[in-house]
């Protein structure tokens, strides 16, 4: 007889900070692609995509993930929330469009480090009412899932989900960094989250051009420290200042930092830090 190996259960956590803004109507399609950086009109029905919106001058307003439910349902799933904000920000932009944008409060998003059970890259599952994503990356594997039962708030798997995140050059922008930079400057190319080929947007037209006159200068880069870094905090070689923290938890920070800096140790307010590999496995 032989003893079976004892497998420990998977945890399910809360992922507070995540919104869900429902965009419906018969023009949400139409309002998204023309609104959004990514290829809005490339999803089917259970697909998604990594996506954000711009200022004109092309700096990014909020990252998402834009899931596309049916024809005339999209999802943006928020990581850092504000949705109430940028609700109230695209209306602006609506005009006779068919389409409305309500935060789903009803609705709460949690996660596990498990492989999901049926998602799988861009492909969405639904069991019952919930919606599970695939979030694995190579650093880890992750489901993220939306339902309308809440999950136990669990203080350290947090943390470790956003650190996992930073590590695969998910950037979370806090309100002092949105606005700030281009999708090249968060290096966002990582996850095709943006699009240069589809037409007209708000900002198409300096993400284009950084694309086609290989101006991107500055791209993301993952930090370790022995102390905790604040957005906004400045990074430099000891000699001038380099770049800035855009996010942070624990000791892992990304910040935007040239992509020709040389070898010289970098250091923040005094505080050594360390340059490590990000990880990729997070493009859609």
């Amino acid at each position: 007889m032989h003893d079976k190996p004892h497998t420990a259960p998977t945890r399910e956590f809360a992922l507070p900070d995540h919104a869900v803004l429902a965009m419906t109507g018969r023009d949400a399609q139409a309002f998204a692609q023309a609104q959004f950086m990514n290829d809005v009109a490339a999803l089917g029905d259970g697909q998604w995509q990594w996506s954000g919106w711009l200022t004109p001058k092309g700096r990014v307003i909020a990252l998402f993930a834009l899931l596309r439910l049916d024809a005339q349902t999209l999802w943006l799933l928020l990581p850092d929330g504000n949705a109430a904000a940028l609700a109230e920000q695209l209306r602006r932009y609506v005009f006779r469009s068919k389409v409305s944008l309500d935060v789903r409060d009803d609705l709460r998003v949690g996660g596990c480090f498990s492989p999901p059970a049926q998602a799988a890259a861009a492909s969405m599952a639904h069991a019952g009412d919930r919606i599970e994503l695939d979030l694995s990356g190579d650093a880890d594997p992750r489901q993220l899932w939306i339902d309308t039962q809440p999950a136990a708030t669990d203080a350290e798997d947090l943390a470790r989900w956003l650190a996992s995140d930073l590590r695969h050059g998910l950037p979370h922008l806090p309100m002092d960094q949105t606005g700030q930079w281009t999708p090249q400057q968060l290096s966002l190319e990582r996850l095709r989250a943006f699009s240069i080929k589809k037409g007209c947007y708000p900002g198409q037209e300096i993400v284009a051009r950084t694309h086609f006159l290989g101006q991107a200068k500055r791209g993301l880069a993952l930090l370790d420290t022995d102390t905790a870094l604040a957005a906004g905090a400045e990074v430099g070689d000891g000699a001038r200042a380099l770049g800035t923290v855009v996010s942070s938890v624990g000791t892992l920070a990304l910040a935007v930092l040239p992509l020709e800096r040389g070898d010289a140790p970098l250091s923040s307010g005094g505080t050594p830090v360390r340059e490590r590999p990000l990880a990729g496995g997070l493009a859609r």
